[in-house]
């Protein structure tokens, strides 16, 4: 079994994992850069050791992490989420250095990370795939042409792109032609190539993932879906495990579809395969994630399934605990990633201190993060500070949990997200359990409606000023 894990990552993914670390007796060693000197995982970490004064080169650094995993007598290193999760030059040189990466094979997270190779995956292993491109696009004019066979609108897309970034929805020939150099542009400065790809755009569609996990031994197995439609920008922003918007038929399939999909590139360890559902209900492979999701949590609280600790027991080469479980979803869980970030000005980044922090609790609430009061917010990562989980048994009882979890979250100092939630909890066609991803485009009141100061924070802000006032 592992012993010791360098967690190559930071914020609250550090944290999960030194939880589970610390659950299976396993020591964790962190890394942080000076930025983030006082973050909580390396606090929380049974050993912390300093990357150096850049505040993102050190994590990016492949043979710095594997050298200092040796150095400290790891014979495991877990990427998280981010950074160099889906690097394949990272789990290449643990294999060369004798460390255990907690993932898939190298071999598997490039196939995948080119969008144009999973597409023709899939194809090959019949799982319906987007109609688009036959691979990339060589320039601007076969773009356009291509566009002309597809109809628009049209997704231009970076090979290797992830994360929302690197794609652009084209409503005619002007928009492509003028999106072109752009996408071209991001692709190649966010991840190295400037390869793209075209394909239909499924006009809104419910964006549903399935979890898997897949073992050494052959099996292969999924932990049902999430629904992932409420987005802003191509980035989630709530997740919900399972879609109140499938029935258990539709489930089994794309569940089915899901376990095609790794089996067919011989993936191992946690993923995640991502599908469009279009309005009929038709089903379209999109991506295929070969790393541990930021909404797995929702995950682990409908099945009872540790993603984490299976991901660890996986690379020891242990076989799935749940193999011949028919693990069926019990209730409803939904995240809402807390970000820092002000509604009031188009989402805009709000970092500095937390001078108050108060985390909610009670039945069937759980928090993941890396906040405390009195942490400053280093305004160079991404603005996601503290996931909120909430479970119910049933539908109802998840979105009124969740409104009174939202309403004992309390973030002072820095703006956040949590009004605006507030806001989308309270919108009946969210309550319905019917949306898609057009749901953030199509109601911008809520944003307005969020940013009425509640009126604790206004009374926080008065006794603050009263205590200032008095000297105290």
């Amino acid at each position: 079994m592992i012993k010791k894990i360098l967690i190559a990552n930071r914020g609250e993914i550090a944290v999960r994992i030194v939880r589970a670390c610390a659950e299976m007796g396993i020591r964790s060693v962190a890394v942080y850069a000076e930025a983030d000197r006082h973050a909580l995982h390396v606090k929380k970490a049974d050993e912390a050791y300093s990357l150096g004064p850049d505040t993102v080169a050190g994590y990016l650094n492949a043979h710095r992490l594997v050298n200092l995993a040796v150095a400290t007598g790891c014979d495991a290193l877990h990427p998280g989420y981010g950074f160099l999760s889906e690097n394949p030059e990272l789990a290449e040189i643990c294999a060369r250095r004798g460390i255990i990466f907690i993932g898939p094979d190298a071999d598997v997270i490039r196939r995948m990370g080119d969008k144009t190779a999973a597409r023709e995956a899939m194809i090959a292993a019949g799982v319906p795939v987007t109609p688009g491109s036959d691979g990339n696009v060589e320039s601007l004019e076969h773009a356009v042409e291509v566009a002309k066979g597809l109809g628009y609108p049209v997704m231009l897309k970076a090979t290797s792109g992830g994360g929302g970034r690197g794609i652009r929805r084209c409503e005619n020939e002007e928009e492509l032609r003028r999106n072109f150099s752009r996408v071209v542009s991001e692709a190649t400065k966010a991840f190295g190539s400037a390869e793209v790809f075209l394909e239909k755009c499924i006009v809104d569609p419910r964006h549903i993932e399935v979890q898997i996990l897949a073992d050494a031994h052959g099996n292969v197995i999924h932990l049902n879906e999430r629904d992932c439609s409420i987005q802003r920008r191509h980035q989630k922003l709530i997740e919900i495990a399972p879609s109140p918007q499938l029935n258990q038929e539709q489930r089994d399939y794309i569940g089915g579809l899901a376990v095609k999909a790794a089996a067919a590139v011989g993936y191992r360890n946690a993923g995640t395969v991502e599908f469009l559902l279009d309005k009929d209900g038709t089903v379209y492979f999109m991506e295929m994630n070969t790393r541990l999701q930021v909404e797995h949590c929702v995950t682990e609280e409908i099945t009872g399934v540790d993603i984490v600790q299976e991901q660890i027991r996986i690379a020891a080469g242990l076989p799935l605990r749940h193999a011949n479980t028919n693990l069926r979803p019990r209730g409803y869980a939904m995240e809402f990633r807390i970000n820092a970030e002000d509604p009031k000005n188009g989402f805009l980044p709000s970092f500095g201190k937390v001078t108050r922090y108060f985390a909610p609790g009670g039945p069937g609430v759980r928090t993941d993060g890396a906040l405390y009061t009195g942490y400053e917010i280093p305004p160079y990562y991404d603005s996601m500070c503290v996931k909120l989980i909430v479970w119910g048994p049933d539908w109802e009882t998840l979105l009124n949990r969740a409104q009174r979890a939202l309403r004992d979250i309390a973030v002072y100092g820095v703006k956040t997200t949590i009004p605006y939630y507030q806001e989308i909890l309270k919108n009946e066609e969210f309550r319905s359990g019917r949306f898609d991803t057009s749901f953030v485009d199509t109601h911008p009141e809520l944003v307005e409606y969020s940013i009425k100061r509640p009126q604790r924070e206004i009374a926080a802000a008065i006794a603050a000023s009263i205590v200032a006032s008095m000297g105290l």
